[in-house]
């Protein structure tokens, strides 16, 4: 068959009319295609009326109790039906591919590590049809760029253009290994990390702004080491070589565990959290819906058995 010439229109009758027919010819019959199509007899009718004045040929003889194809319409049809089976296939595979196939993830190398790695096992026996990806980069994906679905970002919710859901919301608190807490000097009242060396993340500003917070004036702030990464900090502490500062989403799974307590109920809040992150075009497609329902849900896991096990944070007012 010679290929159709770039450019050139279809001359293609309406679908509706091509259901029509198809499904009259297979029922012989305008009432039981009118049924399976869910409307009137009348207008399954008319539907193969116009396709036939369309082509300017006769595809039914009208018998007293059912339809006789003609010899065109028998010829017709094998086209008609080879079409509409290759689209439905075509459609079939086309939403099989929005609720399944790769997801590509993106998110910082903190979340991805205290977070989000030790859960996909669960991810990938709920959803085996999911081939999920993960990057774990600093670098803010450019959607209209980059072949990325989904990101999850650390931020104050303010993503312009972005289809933005907050995951989870964040306070500053001290947290330890067990062993430290209970060990001499013990961790009782904010006033004895005087005594404990302090694990800060860059800088000292935020140990600064939490002991000044709970009113502790005594602590050292110049010594103890300055790590780069917050997942270093979390993991320093967690190895019984200091206190540290954490947020909520990163400390979370070492609190559950029992690899560290938070000595004291007070948190400081912060301004930042983690955000799920899509352009709006493509928020609603199924498999991003779906992993998005799924970090909601985990979150969610974990602020109840946080409450459980260290009950809830009582949020210092920062110091001015």
């Amino acid at each position: 068959m010679e290929k159709r010439k770039k450019g050139l229109a279809r001359r293609l009758p309406p679908l509706n009319a091509l259901k029509a027919f198809e499904a009259a010819a297979r029922h012989e019959s305008f009432t039981r295609a009118a049924e399976e199509l869910c409307v009137t007899q009348g207008a399954v009718s008319h539907q193969v009326k116009t396709l036939e004045a369309d082509l300017g040929l006769k595809l039914f003889r009208r018998a007293p109790q059912h339809l006789i194809l003609t010899e065109v319409g028998r010829d017709y049809l094998t086209i008609v039906r080879d079409a509409l089976d290759r689209l439905a296939l075509g459609t079939d595979r086309l939403l099989q591919r929005q609720n399944s196939g790769v997801l590509t993830v993106t998110t910082s190398p903190n979340f991805a590590a205290k977070w989000l790695v030790h859960r996909l096992g669960r991810f990938a026996e709920a959803h085996p049809a999911i081939d999920l990806r993960v990057s774990a980069t600093l670098h803010h994906v450019d959607f209209a760029r980059e072949d990325v679905d989904l990101a999850v970002r650390h931020g104050d919710g303010r993503f312009p253009g972005l289809e933005a859901i907050r995951l989870i919301g964040e306070t500053l608190f001290p947290v330890c290994a067990p062993t430290l807490a209970r060990g001499e000097p013990g961790l009782r009242h904010p006033a004895d990390l005087a005594r404990h060396s302090l694990i800060h993340l860059d800088h000292r500003d935020d140990w600064s702004k939490w002991l000044n917070a709970a009113g502790v004036q005594n602590a050292d702030l110049s010594s103890g080491p300055v790590l780069n990464q917050a997942s270093m900090a979390i993991d320093a502490a967690v190895n019984g070589q200091g206190v540290a500062l954490a947020r909520t989403a990163l400390a979370a799974n070492d609190l559950i565990n029992g690899r560290l307590v938070a000595p004291f109920t007070m948190a400081l809040p912060v301004s930042y959290g983690y955000w799920i992150v899509c352009p709006k075009a493509t928020a609603e497609l199924p498999k991003i819906v779906t992993f998005r329902d799924w970090l909601l849900g985990e979150a969610a896991a974990d602020q109840s058995a946080l409450a459980e096990r260290d009950g809830l944070f009582q949020t210092l007012s920062p110091a001015t």
